[in-house]
């Protein structure tokens, strides 16, 4: 009786020790997030001031096309970054549901399977991730390194190596990519949805609290009753789930199936990601963040095109900012653990 006693005020105390920092991470956010948007309106201004096109009605929509598309995938990695984890395979599974997806629609499949059908396979893709990290012990770099070699493999052995291109979409399915809502793209309305129940999962619920908490301190969350491979494994599904839709949405829009679509795509999401305040070590960010780093993303990239700078120059400019965004990490880590000793 004793030992039950003890047990549970144990399970109690690691509880209140998981749950005050994460009542301190919405102030936190708060700051970033508003530190954030500054940012974002000085790179507005400056995007104006370098081009005139840059205000143009029709590059805006371009604009917020891109947050769209870089947002989804990103959700999805906040996810997963936010247990201090990886997922590299995203731009693979991305190919792998577009070649299905485009495969299907040549086929005549009705769009009422073909969206469903290519969400299960980014799904499953994501599963295996899952699989491999919580069963197979895995680490999460490891395995989703191997997804996306084995992922491109298989696009490409689908495909055989070449696009695929179809013209029997249904004008459903070529909504979802180029159709227009209240005057916004469709990705728009789609990007809003999954961000918002983003949102309300990791602000409002069980499974939001856990993810944190597994981020933070697995052992501790695991002591306190939270199922941790439970968690992990969820976050990867999500997270392929969310890279089969941003797969749809390329596909309605290109009306071709690439096998090589979503190269470097997993950068670009752990970008936008870090970007939006979400630490690489787990436990802090969130989705408020992540939606306005993809804006500072896609702001940066049509700030690039507009001056004229060359894809290859623009990755270099890519890869610096996850540099220096995680070294600014590292260091404000490093100053808050000597702050508290």
């Amino acid at each position: 009786m004793a030992d039950s006693e003890g047990q549970a005020m144990k399970a109690s105390g690691i509880g209140a020790t998981l749950l005050s920092p994460l009542r301190k991470l919405h102030v936190g956010k708060a700051l970033r997030a508003s530190g954030l948007l500054w940012v974002l309106l000085a790179m507005c201004i400056a995007a104006a001031l370098i081009s005139d096109a840059f205000l143009n009605p029709f590059n805006l929509i371009n604009v917020a096309r891109q947050i769209a598309l870089f947002g989804i995938v990103s959700v999805g990695m906040t996810f997963v970054i936010l247990t201090a984890g990886i997922d590299l395979s995203v731009g693979s599974i991305v190919a792998v549901t577009a070649v299905v997806a485009a495969l299907l629609l040549n086929a005549d499949a009705p769009v009422a399977l073909v969206i469903p059908a290519g969400l299960a396979v980014g799904l499953a893709l994501g599963a295996v991730n899952g699989i491999g990290i919580t069963i197979g012990r895995l680490p999460p770099f490891i395995m989703t390194l191997g997804m996306m070699v084995m992922g491109r493999g298989l696009a490409m052995t689908i495909s055989d190596g070449h696009p695929i291109h179809f013209q029997k979409a249904s004008a459903d399915f070529a909504w979802l990519g180029q159709g227009y809502l209240l005057g916004l793209p469709v990705p728009v309305w789609i990007f809003a949805v999954v961000a918002a129940t983003a949102y309300v999962v990791l602000r409002y619920t069980p499974f939001g609290r856990s993810i944190y908490a597994v981020g933070s301190n697995p052992e501790a969350a695991r002591l306190s009753g939270i199922n941790v491979q439970l968690t992990v494994f969820s976050v990867y599904a999500i997270s392929g789930f969310l890279s089969a839709l941003t797969a749809l949405i390329f596909v309605s829009r290109l009306t071709v199936g690439e096998p090589v679509a979503g190269v470097g795509l997993e950068l670009e999401a752990i970008a936008v990601t870090v970007i939006g305040g979400t630490s690489l070590f787990g436990g802090e960010g969130g989705i408020v963040g992540t939606v306005i780093g993809a804006a500072i993303f896609a702001v940066l990239a049509n700030i690039l095109n507009l001056a004229g700078v060359s894809p290859f120059t623009q990755q270099i400019v890519k890869g610096a900012i996850i540099v220096v965004a995680v070294l600014f990490e590292t260091q404000r880590r490093r100053r808050s653990n000597s702050a508290q000793g």
